[in-house]
């Protein structure tokens, strides 16, 4: 099933321009029209993220990232149900073997509620009960996902801010269980991502071929 990033944004480790290193966000269809090395369409349908551990960050970080985002923002109370689906395939890893594969952002802050991560072979998550928190709660949703194995990861959060995360790789299915999020994230603008966002900073004697690449089988985006 070919997968549609075109009411998407990109976000690359492109530089804006010459001038300015803060990475540009595009478009999907413009991504794959104008960086094919980052964003790839293969013959299957499938959407192919490269992010090289040495390119363009926000203005916050020295870690690069190929993510898609949505558009709109939504707030939890916006539908009953609000579903973030993705079929993945991690074909390679950055040296710290450790990628963001997954997350539930939020507007305007730097500590997303729930962040979901490749690492070293697992899938672990990062979440957030209340707004602003300093430090997530960390869990290990599912061991043994290997390099070059495909699985399925979904995030499902609720008009209650319950919050669900499941993975699945070679008929091995694993979950966080519901988890609760306070009464502080209620007024707050939240978007899905997708993809891979790097957790090593770059430096000057980074190799150029370092980094991370996924291909994206399967995306579906659902709020009712």
């Amino acid at each position: 099933m070919a997968v549609d990033i075109s009411k998407l944004t990109i976000a690359t480790p492109i530089a804006v321009s010459s001038t300015n290193p803060v990475a540009l966000e595009v478009n999907g269809a413009e991504a794959i029209a104008r960086f094919p090395s980052i964003v790839k369409v293969l013959s299957d349908g499938s959407i192919q993220f490269s992010a090289p551990t040495k390119g363009a960050s926000s203005k916050s970080t020295h870690r690069t990232r190929c993510e898609w985002t949505e558009t709109e923002d939504w707030t939890l109370a916006s539908a009953q149900d609000h579903w973030n689906r993705q079929t993945m395939t991690l074909t390679k890893v950055n040296a710290a073997q450790k990628v963001v594969i997954a997350q539930m952002h939020v507007r305007g802050d730097d500590s997303p509620p729930v962040k979901v991560f490749w690492n070293k072979g697992n899938i672990t998550l990062g979440f957030r009960r209340t707004y602003n928190q300093t430090d997530p709660v960390n869990s290990t949703v599912l061991k043994g996902v290997p390099l070059g194995e495909k699985f399925n990861i979904s995030i499902h959060t609720t008009a209650d801010g319950v919050v669900n995360v499941t993975a699945k790789c070679n008929g091995v299915s694993g979950t966080s269980g519901d988890l609760q999020l306070d009464s502080t994230w209620a007024s707050r603008l939240f978007e899905f991502h997708g993809g891979v966002y790097n957790q090593v900073d770059y430096t000057a004697a980074t190799p150029a071929d370092e980094g991370s690449i996924c291909i994206i089988s399967e995306l579906s985006l659902i709020h009712r």
